[in-house]
């Protein structure tokens, strides 16, 4: 996305698991696209690493001029599945909403999402994976960047311990 870019901004939905595979067509196309990105933890054969992910998974956005553009071939783009619509013309995105998205990106593009949990000291969460999982634990602070602390039961006595901090959510 450069700031002079011609035409407005519309959203494209693509097929299953295809943003790259549709942005790279729709470039071949002459179209400019901006599909964001955020780096995701991926646990793999007790490995961890981060991995590029489409921030609005199926979704990318791309810049037409509606009057003088063949936008039509849009739709028939290997790896889309449509233009997103709001009756017979296409729905623009505000270039505010692309702003505050590139406002995020860190030098390499990647979205920086944030990543603290908003649990308050004390409260109950529930394991949801690992040798802990389905066990009601208490919130008892941030760890280092991606694990949290919890207080869980074990043996009648409160044990502290450190985890991913995808491995919790709210006790609901």
């Amino acid at each position: 996305m450069t700031a002079v870019d011609a035409g407005g901004w519309y959203v494209v939905q693509t097929q299953v698991n295809a943003e790259m595979k549709a942005a790279r067509n729709l470039m071949r196309q002459g179209f400019n696209i901006y599909l964001p990105r955020f780096l995701k933890r991926r646990s793999h054969a007790r490995k961890i690493d981060r991995v590029a992910a489409p921030l609005f998974p199926r979704y990318l956005f791309v810049c037409v001029d509606i009057a003088t553009q063949r936008w039509r071939s849009i739709q028939s783009t290997f790896g889309v599945s449509h233009l997103v619509f709001n009756g017979p013309n296409p729905t623009p995105v505000s270039n505010d909403v692309l702003g505050l998205l590139k406002a995020r990106e860190d030098a390499n593009g990647f979205i920086q999402l944030n990543q603290r949990p908003q649990f308050l000291l004390g409260e109950k969460v529930r394991v949801l994976s690992g040798p802990f999982s389905d066990n009601l634990a208490l919130f008892d602070g941030m760890g280092d960047r991606d694990r949290v602390a919890i207080l869980l039961d074990l043996l009648g006595r409160k044990v502290r311990v450190s985890i991913d901090v995808d491995m919790i959510a709210a006790a609901g």
